[in-house]
């Protein structure tokens, strides 16, 4: 499932996000999207390439990884998100929910921390 008003666009200094042409009300469920769910051994392979960038830790011990299908994985991040997301783990599914009101026009974001107003430094950041 995934709302027909979501596209995907240039973000600025940030290469593509997925943004909205219309309105969307708080708590909102945006999309949901299967995932192919990879073994601890997988992961370390993909944390060699590029797709280390967008693959999800997986599973209650979050000793597996994931990559999301749909436009999940390209979502950026921040730490004041407009949206979050929940994983399903017998479903093997993240859904992407908005946790405010967003603009037409807005770009909607997840925090990568996995908690949307998480501000623990990531992966990227510089100390």
């Amino acid at each position: 499932m995934l709302k027909a008003e979501l596209f995907i666009d240039s973000s600025n200094g940030k290469g593509r996000g997925v943004f909205t042409n219309k309105a969307i009300k708080a708590d909102t469920v945006i999309e949901v999207a299967p995932v192919i769910v990879m073994s601890a051994a997988d992961r370390l392979l993909l944390d060699k390439t590029l797709l280390h960038d967008y693959i999800f830790e997986w599973g209650k011990m979050k000793d597996q990884c994931c990559m999301a299908l749909g436009l999940v994985s390209m979502y950026n991040h921040s730490y004041k998100s407009n949206c979050e997301y929940i994983m399903d783990y017998e479903t093997e599914t993240i859904a992407v929910q908005t946790v405010r009101k967003i603009k037409p026009g807005e770009e909607l974001t997840i925090n990568y921390n996995g908690d949307w107003n998480d501000p623990a430094k990531l992966w990227f950041e510089a100390d």
